[in-house]
Parts: C-alpha cells; structure tokens; sequence
C-alpha cells in the first residue's frame, strides 16, 4: 500500500514535470538570456541623476548605507561580512591604470572632422575624403609630454595633439605633435631622451645635468632644442597651437599611385604663447590651465577647430628633395612643399567623464584605413609597435573594445579571450574555419612594389652632418628680435640649471655653431668661456 502510494505520488510528480517542460520549451534558436543585458542597462541610466536612483553594491544589491560596516557591536571589531567596506576598500586601491609615460598630462573632447576640398580624395581612395561636407566623429585629447599627471599644463615641453576619427572603414588614428619634427631620428635613442627628461633615479629630483647631457651628445636634436626653447615651448593652454604628424605617410589610389604625406592641424584661432615668466606664474595660480581653458571655451560654446592640410610630394621628389624625407628632425619646408586643405577638426562636446573618455583613449598610429600606408621613416615604423603596445600595457588587450576607442564599423577576427573581454565574437569560431569560413574584403591595389630596398640588413645609427644645422638657421633668422631675445632668455634660464659646467660649455658651441651672435650671448649668460 505503502508502495503503490508513493508510486502513484512519484508518477504523478513526474507528470507534472513532464507538463511543467511541455510549458517552458522555447525556439532553440532565439537566445534565453542576452549577456548584453546587464550592460545595456547600466548605459541606460549613466546619466541618470542620482536623486533618481538607490545606493547598491557593485552587484546591484541594495545596501542600507554607503558608510556603513558590520561590526560586534558599537565598540566591538569590524567583520569581514562587511562587503560594503571590503568592496570599496579593494576598489579605491585598483582605481588608477598605469600612468601613460609620455603624455600623462591631459585634455579632451569631442568634435567632428568635416571634408572642405576634394584634395584628399585626389590622392587617397580612403571614404573618410570622398565628398567635401562628409563629417566624422572625432574625439581629441591634448597633453603635455615629459610631464607626469600632476604636472603643471604650462611647462616648457611639447604637447601632443592627437584625434581619433571614427571613420565607416575603421579607425584613423592622428597623433600629432605642435612641432613639425622632434629630437630624435633613431628611435633606440627614444626612451634615453625621456628619461634624461624624467626624475633623477637617487634624488627624485628633475636634472637638469641629465637633460643637457643628452642634448649636447645629439646635435641632431638642436632645431627641436630651439624650437622648444622659443616661446612655442610654452603655449597658452592647448587651443592656440598647430600640430604635426612629423612622420611622414602614404596616401594611394585604386589605381596604385602614390605620394607621400605629411599632415598639418592649423589652429584656426591662432597661435598664442607665454613667455617663460608667464608659463611660471600660470604654474603656480591654476597648474590645470589648458585643462581649464578648453573645458571652459566648449561650455561656453566657443567650439576650436583646427584646419588640416596636407603636403605631398611624389617618390621622384623625393628622391631629389634636400633633406631625407624620413628624417624626423627634418621639415618639409612650405616654400618647397605647399600646404594644401583637405578638411577642419571642429570640437563641441565636452567629456561626461574625464576616466572614460580621456584617460582611457589610446591612440596608435597604425590605424589607418585602406588609401593611407605608413612609409619607411624608422621613427614612426617604431611608433607602430610602441603606441599600441603602450595601450595594451596600460588599459589590456582588449583596450580597443573600450566605447572611447571602439570603432564604429563591424570587427571579425580571431583576437579572442584576455583580461577584460566585453566583446568575444560570440560562437564565432576563434581560427579561420572551412565550417564558417570569414570572408575577405576585396585588396584594392597593389602594394608590393611600394618600396624598392637598395641595400642589405645592416646595424645603423645615423651620424649628425652640418645639414643639421640648416633648419636651426633659418628658424633663427626668421625670428623678430623679441623672439630672439626670448629665445636667449629661455635657454639661459634653463641651461643655466644646469651644474656640469663641461655640459654647458658643449652645448653653447652647439649653438655657437648655429649662430655666433646666438651662442655668445647665451654663453655670457651661463658663465662660459667660448
């Protein structure tokens, strides 16, 4: 009886259940749960006010008090039951990502970059130029370089301009400096130069020995040293200065043809600089002035813009044009090579967030869409390893699945897994299946003859040679006589920090060497014997 009794009751469970399955099945083919769920919800309310919203843990459960603890009693010893406080606790302590090394200090916003002549679209296939008044979102971020976060905006350094145009064919990355060359043309020499820059590793202090020390041993480095030591050095925050992509690239066609460019960002509202002086003083009264000064022009909607050309010359010029074209510390001079318009970087929108939208950014300038190549200039041919490589260090493999730096267009490969994945592909397989095969978009030119190598593989480092010289020339020919009493000054103040009287004796001849007149008033300010 007692049997047949739990049979009847087994059975009858089972039917049950057997009915309960019957009412839950479901089109296989429809997903039960979306993983992007839980996300969408989150961005749904980012910018929700939080009078409308409950305090939760980071699981979204509530929490009665964001200072509470669990604890024996009122007197007694805090419990780790106490998630709340071991939550925020762990977290406060993981906030910061590595601090980028160069270009710690910065700014950014939002714009657009908008078509204004058919130049572009002359020499490159890339749609990011296919119509004039074709707009693409960009977001930039201006930073000082040598500098950690804390530094003050106002310093002596270069600044970078960088913009992410999100174009329909994939991101296209614009780093840019506000000197048209730099330091250096053997990229080894890249992290000795910032260091001679960064803190003595016994003091913690900046030395100036060091800084000069690496200068006065690269005469290649004196047009940049000059530049640096004008009063372009120190801009009036960053809307009031041009930016350079120094390297030089490559624009082509469907048809196959070519031509090197350079690219140039013109401030349209002019350029403004401090003098030493003043670059002090602005340290000292708001040390995030340029932070300030472009957050507040866009709030008051006094939108920047920068109008962007380029100079291109064909590989026959060249090939006979004065100075190596892949040479870093070179310019391609305006009267030589005109600036054409291609377009304007107009910015409207501040950050929501300055995390998310400015200090997450990475910028790599491999990231280029068909109809712009990188050339054979070894400074930028390191670059592309470097820059992202910095950003997969900084922010993880999978940084570039981040909003700010996600691009707008499908992604399909076989990057799969790693720290911080939002996006894995889904079932996608993770190698080149015949199964579900990925196709492949159409090549559209040839670029196997692009570079003829007239040599073999050799270990090189270039040496300084007096057309080193001529750029640093010209530059202080061109300069008034206030710039040049400045440029003086500059250099004087500076130089004369430095304690190593060998090293200021060396690089007053450096500058002797350029100009007498300049380096004998710079050696009568430092105390050298030329």
């Amino acid at each position: 009886m007692y049997f047949s009794g739990f049979a009847a009751l087994l059975f009858s469970g089972a039917a049950s259940a057997v009915a309960h399955a019957e009412q839950a099945k479901r089109d296989a083919s429809q997903p039960y749960f979306d993983i992007y769920q839980g996300p969408n919800e989150q961005d749904s309310i980012i910018n929700d006010p939080s009078t409308q919203l409950d305090y939760t843990l980071s699981g979204g459960e509530a929490y009665p008090n964001p200072y509470m603890s669990d604890r024996l009693g009122t007197t007694g010893p805090i419990l780790i039951s106490s998630t709340n406080l071991i939550e925020s606790l762990a977290h406060f302590v993981r906030e910061r990502v590595p601090e980028r090394t160069v270009h710690a200090k910065g700014a950014g916003a939002h714009g657009w970059f908008e078509v204004t002549t058919p130049v572009a679209a002359n020499y490159s296939m890339a749609k990011v130029f296919s119509e004039v008044g074709k707009r693409t979102p960009v977001t930039a971020r201006f930073s000082t370089i040598a500098g950690n976060l804390g530094n003050a905006d106002s310093v002596r350094d270069l600044r970078g301009l960088a913009f992410k145009l999100r174009t329909e064919d994939g991101i296209l990355d614009w780093p840019f400096l506000n000197h048209p060359v730099f330091w250096l043309r053997d990229p080894a020499k890249f992290p000795h130069f910032i260091h001679s820059q960064k803190r003595n590793p016994q003091t913690n202090l900046l030395d100036h020995n060091n800084f000069w020390d690496y200068l006065s041993a690269n005469n290649e480095s004196i047009y940049q040293v000059m530049r640096t030591m004008s009063d372009l050095g120190t801009p009036y925050g960053f809307r009031h200065m041009n930016g350079f992509s120094g390297n030089t690239f490559r624009a082509v066609k469907e048809n196959d043809t070519w031509v090197y460019i350079k690219t140039t960002a013109i401030s349209d509202q002019g350029i403004r600089n401090n003098t030493n002086s003043e670059a002090i003083v602005q340290a000292g009264v708001n040390p995030d002035f340029g932070v300030q000064d472009l957050y507040d022009a866009i709030a008051a909607g006094n939108y920047p813009s920068w109008t962007i050309y380029w100079q291109t010359m064909t590989p026959q010029q060249a090939e006979n044009y004065k100075y190596n074209i892949l040479d870093l510390t070179k310019e391609w001079l305006v009267e030589d090579v005109p600036l054409q318009e291609i377009g304007r970087i107009t910015l409207v929108q501040n950050p929501t967030n300055h995390f998310t939208e400015v200090e997450q950014i990475g910028f790599d300038p491999a990231n280029m869409p068909y109809g712009l190549e990188p050339s054979e200039d070894p400074t930028l041919q390191a670059r592309l390893f470097a820059y992202a490589d910095a950003q997969r260090y900084r922010t993880g493999i999978n940084s570039k699945q981040l909003p700010i730096n996600c691009p707008l267009n499908p992604v399909a490969n076989f990057l799969r897994d790693g720290a911080m994945s939002f996006n894995n592909q889904g079932n996608r397989p993770n190698f080149w299946s015949q199964q579900d095969f990925l196709s492949l978009a159409p090549r559209p030119y040839n670029d196997d003859n692009h570079t003829i190598w007239t040599g073999g593989a050799v270990k090189y480092l270039s040496t300084p040679t007096e057309a080193d010289f001529d750029l640093p020339r010209i530059f202080w020919n061109g300069l008034s006589e206030r710039d040049q009493n400045n440029l003086i000054y500059n250099v004087v103040w500076h130089l004369g920090q430095a304690s190593d009287m060998a090293i200021r004796t060396k690089q007053c001849q450096i500058f002797y060497h350029v100009n007498a007149t300049l380096g004998e008033a710079i050696a009568k300010g430092v105390n050298v014997t030329l």
